[in-house]
């Protein structure tokens, strides 16, 4: 949890030319997001789409890889993932201007925020780093299956989750009762929502063969994650300033199992496993392990995305 074992990586020598791939980041404008736009564009993909909410921060980012990396061709997405319309948006402004898309990584995300609401009605963390993200991967899914097809083709989806899964409401590990989810606690409603990335993912994996689907966990790394409960929770702050130096790496580092599961050797990165880092596949929890809870999960997350005109 804590370490980086498992296999080494380092981006320059390790992620093969990418020219002609198109590539796509939610939360791209900072941490672990922006690293890995700024690893993959040294690779020369043929665009880069930083996914962000805030269009100020997003520019400032794209400004800070394009100053590294000039050649790189990086192209602004506004995305919310707290509204499906958002999302409906920004899915169809992506296939307004890319007739492909070869790396799908879904890596923004919330951490153990207050109690809140998304615009359509579901817990923040789980409908931020659940519904929001399944929701842009459902619209992107036929641009990605089109992909798929190509000869030579290697179209991948990376769903960053969290060792913090293990952290999931007991028993069954998802509550996908509203009212019972907003009775947990910070901490299990992220989990529960990490417990969704791992489970949405192996479900991806299992209907969709022709694409590699992998879960992520990054490790214990020191980005803005942390600071809304810095803020709220004394003990956190004082921990992180105190431990924090000794137990977490920096976002560099933590990038690198994302970007080994977005671009590091088909013939190792398997769909559908949980990965920590960097490449080591993990069983997870005993709720990860668990094919009907990922099915209901899945059945569960396309009827709520029908009825809201998602189908």
């Amino acid at each position: 949890m804590f370490g980086f074992g498992g296999k080494k990586f380092r981006p320059d020598e390790d992620i093969p030319d990418l020219s002609g791939k198109v590539v796509v980041i939610t939360g791209g404008n900072n941490g672990l997001g922006k690293e890995s736009v700024l690893q993959l564009a040294k690779h020369n993909p043929a665009r880069i789409f930083l996914a962000a909410r805030t269009p100020s921060k997003a520019e400032a980012a794209i400004k800070e890889v394009t100053t590294a990396v000039p050649s790189a061709n990086i192209s602004y997405l506004k995305l919310d993932l707290c509204s499906f319309k958002s999302i409906s948006a920004a899915a169809q402004e992506f296939q307004s201007q890319s007739s492909r898309l070869d790396i799908l990584m879904n890596n923004a995300g919330i951490m153990a925020t207050p109690l809140a609401e998304t615009e359509d009605g579901y817990e923040s963390q789980f409908g931020t780093n659940h519904m929001g993200h399944a929701l842009f991967t459902k619209l992107l899914m036929p641009i990605l299956l089109k992909t798929a097809e190509e000869a030579g083709s290697d179209v991948r989806i990376v769903n960053l989750t969290s060792e913090g899964h293990n952290l999931a409401p007991r028993p069954r590990g998802i509550l996908l009762d509203e009212a019972k989810l907003k009775t947990q606690g910070p901490w299990a409603r992220y989990g529960q929502s990490k417990l969704a990335n791992i489970l949405f993912t192996k479900e991806l994996a299992s209907r969709y063969p022709s694409i590699t689907s992998v879960a992520i966990h990054p490790g214990i790394i020191r980005t803005d994650l942390y600071g809304p409960n810095q803020q709220s929770n004394m003990l956190l702050r004082y921990g992180v300033m105190l431990i924090g130096p000794l137990i977490m790496a920096d976002v560099p580092t933590g990038a690198l199992n994302q970007l080994w599961g977005a671009a590091g050797k088909k013939t190792e990165v398997m769909s559908g496993n949980y990965y920590t880092p960097v490449g080591a596949c993990s069983k997870g929890s005993k709720w990860a392990q668990k094919k009907d809870l990922a099915e209901e999960l899945w059945a569960w997350t396309e009827q709520e995305l029908a009825s809201k005109g998602y189908s």
